[in-house]
């Protein structure tokens, strides 16, 4: 005659089956939590590039060029720029000036960057022929 109840051996299954489901249900949680992580880096980097790059295109003296700063943040941000279309423009009173500006952090030993491009249109500095 059995008695009411589960076995040592049902339980233990049972156990097994709960701490599997358990351990998967964090190594989600953690790797959500990862992915929420990396992207707020992105967006601060994305935030950072397109401060520099406002500031860039709001300068009205844009020349061919390049140059890297660092911020406190410890983001590290090269800028290029640089005439582009040269053969299409060269009978306007304007050139198109090409802006290139990564943005690179390392985040937990691994380097990462994200690339801004732009095109500002700029007066061209005539210089009138000389009449020697």
């Amino acid at each position: 005659m059995r008695k009411q109840g589960f076995t040592l051996l049902e339980i233990m299954i049972a156990l097994s089956i709960s701490g599997i489901a358990l351990m998967v249900v964090l190594q989600l949680f953690s790797a959500n939590l990862k992915n929420i992580s990396l992207s707020e880096d992105y967006v601060l980097a994305a935030t950072k590039a397109g401060d520099a790059m406002r500031a860039i295109m709001d300068r009205q003296d844009l020349s061919e060029g390049s140059w890297s700063k660092a911020t406190a943040e410890g983001y590290k941000i090269d800028v290029s720029i640089k005439d582009s279309q040269k053969e299409r423009t060269q009978n306007l009173k304007v050139k198109l000036m090409e802006i290139d500006l990564t943005i690179h952090w390392t985040k937990a030993a691994k380097e990462r960057s994200l690339t801004l491009k732009s095109i500002k249109v700029v007066k061209k500095n005539r210089v009138s022929p000389s009449l020697n």
